[in-house]
């Protein structure tokens, strides 16, 4: 009897180690654990972009995780403090802006997609038709800022004393023929107040945020501005194969056509 005890215990204990080892094997040798890759990002359309490529890139073995903030702060914030692997929300002259101000070494590794810059007006068809003395609001961000006086000078609205300087200032203005009133606003406000003033210059993504589409506006940057939209990283890490490979889904045909689908020529492909 005592034998067969014996016996039965040690066949059981031969089974359990049997299991176990089947276990590690099968982990092994089995499903990988997908690599994790975090981007932040503003919501409109950049977090949405994003939100559109977590299937393309589960293909290609990678988890999209995908960090929304309302701001223009807080993407290059967590990605200088690593919290992030990567963002995109910004064009390289505000992330130029942000590393001299900051002492940080963000790069930009691919152009993406951009909601372009544009003057808009809920009162007016028509240039023509802004009054004297009205008021145009432009975001108070140093690029934004420049971007929106570039704009501003090459439709007529006012001068500046060169018309290429991405740094330029309300006194930079060298004529102003309406006596126009510029008001300097946080960009996100913009759009929200658009209709208390005669026009704004709103950045894209808070454009396409409040459903504004520069088909419609007074007048809209060119494509091939500066001020394209960029993915960027940590210096450093440029050749993280999770970056290249978010970057071909983002370049992808298939990506182009979700865009090209969800915005309706409001946001377009600048690579």
């Amino acid at each position: 009897m005592k034998k067969l005890l014996i016996g039965i215990i040690m066949g059981t204990l031969l089974l359990s180690c049997g299991k176990k080892d089947e276990t590690k094997t099968g982990t092994g040798s089995g499903e990988s654990k997908k690599e994790i890759l975090k981007v932040a990002a503003t919501p409109e359309p950049h977090g949405e972009i994003l939100k559109a490529a977590i299937p393309l890139m589960e293909k290609e073995g990678i988890e999209l995780q995908v960090e929304i903030f309302n701001d223009y702060v807080m993407p290059n914030k967590v990605l200088a403090e690593k919290s992030v692997d990567a963002n995109l929300f910004q064009h390289k002259p505000f992330m130029d802006n942000y590393n001299v101000k900051n002492g940080t070494e963000i790069v930009d590794v691919a152009r993406s997609y951009t909601a372009p810059l544009a003057l808009y007006s809920a009162k007016y068809k028509s240039l023509d038709e802004i009054p004297a003395k009205g008021e145009i609001l432009i975001a108070n961000d140093p690029t934004n800022l420049a971007r929106s006086l570039i704009l501003l000078d090459k439709i007529g609205v006012i001068k500046l004393k060169d018309p290429t300087n991405v740094v330029a200032t309300l006194a930079d203005i060298v004529e102003n023929p309406k006596n126009l009133k510029i008001t300097v606003l946080t960009a996100d406000q913009i759009a929200i107040r658009l209709k208390e003033v005669d026009a704004a210059v709103i950045p894209g993504n808070y454009a396409v945020k409040n459903g504004l589409n520069p088909e419609e506006s007074l007048a809209v940057e060119s494509k091939d501005s500066p001020y394209a939209n960029v993915l960027a990283v940590l210096k450093g890490n440029e050749n993280d194969e999770r970056i290249k490979k978010l970057i071909k889904v983002l370049q992808s045909d298939e990506m182009k056509e979700i865009v090209k689908e969800k915005y309706k020529g409001s946001v377009i492909a600048t690579f």
